[in-house]
C-alpha cells in the first residue's frame, strides 16, 4: 500500500463560531520511514526499566569468555540466547560507593551511584535510577513511573529520595485494575472527560494551600518531608490531568487479558514465572498504551530467601547462597531460573510493533543485583545487562569488559544519556564519575 508523506508538523485546521482554529497531531506512525527511522525530529518515546534481583550471582558462570561482538553467553546466560543480539553484557565494573552493609550497599551504589545511608534509619541519599530519570522523562504520561515485584510483598528499591520510597505492586489484579480499569482511555478513543475529575482537582488544590502555608512552622527536616509529600501531590495532579486528556491513538496498544485474582503458592512455593509473566504481560501493555515511560519490576528482594519451584532446591534462596558447598548447582540453577524470566521480558517488549522498529528498540533497560558473589557479598565484577537500543543511542549485542574496575556510575550516567538527558556527571562522593562507557554507546 502506498504510504502518504505528513509533515511531523502538519495541522488539523476548522472553523468553531466563525473563528479560525488548529491543533496539532500526536506521534502517528505515518511519521515514521520503513526503516523505522523518523522522518521528522520526533522519534516514539524512549522508555527505562530496571530488572532486579537479589543475592547476587556466581562470577565465574556469569562473564562470558569473548568480548565485543562475537560473545557467546555463559552457562548463566544461556537462557538469553535466543535475544543475545538485543541485549549487551557489561562486565569487570565495580560499585565504588562502600560495602559496609552487606546487599544494601550495593544495591543503593548501583541503582543511585551514592552511598548507602544507615544512620538513623535506611534509607537512600539520592533518587534511584528510575526516579532520576522519570523526573524527566515521566512528565507527559499518566503515570510517572510504575512498579511491580514478583515476590510478595517485596519491598524494591525505588526511591524518589532519602525516606521517600514507591512500594511496588505485587498483586496482578490490583496492577490491572490500577492500569487498565481505574481511569484508563484507550489511546485515540473519543470520550467525555469523568466529571468527578475536575471536582478532586479543586480538592488537591486546596490541600496544596493548606500544606504550603504549614511549611512556614516546620523546620527543616520536616520541611524536606512535607516538600517531598507535595511532590507526590503534584504528580497526582498530573494523573488527573492526563485522564482529563485524550491520548493519541497508537496502534500497537491493547487492553491485556485480565490476570486471575490470586496466584497461591503450590506445595509451599510460590508461582514466581507466572506472576511475573502475567505482570510483564500488563507492563508491556502499559508502555505500548503510553500510560508510563519508566518502570521496575523487583524480581525478588535484597536478601530474599524464596524458595524458588525447582527441583531439587530445597532450601531459600538467600541460605543456599551463603550454605551451598562447592560450586552451588542449586544457585546457578535459580540463576538460570530468573534468567529465563528477563529473557521473557525482553521477547515480548520485542514482539510489539512500533512503526518499522519494535518497543524494545525504544527501550533501555539495565539488569542487576545488589550485590556480584552472594555467598562474599562482593560489589566487585559486578552484574549488569542492558536491553534495548533506547532509539538507537545504545549498541546492542555486545560484550564490554572492562580491565580496570571502573565505576558502576558510568553505566547509570550512559543511560541516562541514552534517555535524553545532558549531564556533565553522576553520582555522589565516591559514585561520582564525569565519563559514561563509550563503548556501548552509539
Amino acid at each position: 500500500m502506498k504510504r502518504t508523506k505528513l509533515s511531523r508538523r502538519t495541522m488539523l485546521r476548522g472553523m468553531v463560531g466563525g473563528v479560525g482554529v488548529a491543533i496539532g497531531l500526536p506521534a502517528l506512525e505515518i511519521f515514521f520511514d520503513r526503516a523505522g527511522k523518523a522522518r521528522a525530529a520526533d522519534p516514539f518515546p524512549k522508555r527505562f526499566g530496571v530488572f532486579f534481583w537479589g543475592n547476587g550471582m556466581l562470577p565465574d558462570k556469569w562473564v562470558p569468555a569473548k568480548t565485543g561482538t562475537s560473545w557467546d553467553p555463559s552457562p548463566t546466560l544461556m537462557p538469553l540466547a535466543d535475544v543475545k543480539d538485543k541485549i549487551s553484557v557489561v562486565s569487570g565494573m565495580k560499585v565504588f560507593t562502600g560495602s559496609n552493609f552487606p546487599h544494601s550497599s550495593g544495591a543503593v551504589g548501583i541503582l543511585s551511584g551514592a552511598p548507602f545511608e544507615n544512620n538513623t534509619d535506611s534509607t537512600f541519599v539520592e533518587p534511584s535510577i528510575d526516579q532520576f530519570i522519570a523526573a524527566a522523562a515521566g512528565q507527559d504520561t499518566r503515570f510517572r513511573s510504575l512498579e511491580m515485584s514478583v515476590q510478595r510483598a517485596a519491598k524494591g528499591w525505588s526511591y524518589n529520595g532519602p525516606h521517600n520510597q514507591n512500594p511496588p505492586e505485587w498483586s496482578p489484579a490490583a496492577f490491572f485494575n490500577r492500569v487498565f480499569v481505574d481511569g484508563f482511555v484507550m489511546p485515540g478513543s473519543m470520550v467525555e472527560p469523568d466529571p468527578r475529575l475536575p471536582l478532586r482537582q479543586s480538592i488537591l488544590d486546596g490541600v496544596m494551600g493548606e500544606a504550603t502555608a504549614l511549611q512556614g512552622v516546620l523546620g527543616s527536616a520536616d520541611k524536606a518531608r512535607l516538600e517531598q509529600h507535595l511532590d507526590g501531590i503534584r504528580a497526582l495532579e498530573k494523573q488527573i490531568d492526563k485522564l482529563q486528556q485524550n491520548p493519541p491513538a497508537l496502534v500497537a496498544c491493547a487492553v491485556p487479558g485480565k490476570p486471575l485474582d490470586d496466584y497461591p503458592d503450590i506445595d509451599g512455593r510460590p508461582q514466581l514465572s507466572a506472576t511475573s509473566r502475567v505482570l510483564v504481560d500488563i507492563l508491556v501493555m502499559a508502555l505500548a498504551c503510553d500510560q508510563t515511560r519508566v518502570f521496575s519490576h523487583w524480581f525478588s528482594d535484597s536478601v530474599s530467601n524464596v524458595l524458588f519451584p525447582i527441583a531439587g532446591v530445597d532450601s531459600g534462596h538467600h541460605q543456599l547462597t551463603h550454605d551451598e558447598p562447592g560450586d552451588q548447582p542449586k544457585v546457578h540453577s535459580i540463576l538460570l531460573y530468573i534468567m529465563e524470566e528477563f529473557a521473557y521480558l525482553v521477547k515480548a517488549l520485542a514482539a510489539v510493533p512500533e512503526g518499522d522498529s519494535t518497543l524494545l528498540d525504544h527501550c533501555a533497560i539495565l539488569a542487576t543485583s545488589d550485590c556480584s558473589l552472594g555467598r562474599s557479598h562482593s560489589v566487585e565484577e559486578y552484574p549488569i545487562l542492558i536491553a534495548g537500543s533506547c532509539n538507537g543511542a545504545l549498541q546492542t549485542g555486545v560484550h564490554y569488559r572492562s580491565t580496570s574496575s571502573e565505576n558502576t556510575s558510568k553505566v547509570l550516567l550512559t543511560l541516562a544519556r541514552a534517555m535524553g538527558m545532558t549531564l556533565d556527571s553522576y553520582g555522589k562522593g565516591d559514585g561520582l564519575v564525569t565519563s559514561s562507557v563509550s563503548a556501548i554507546e552509539v
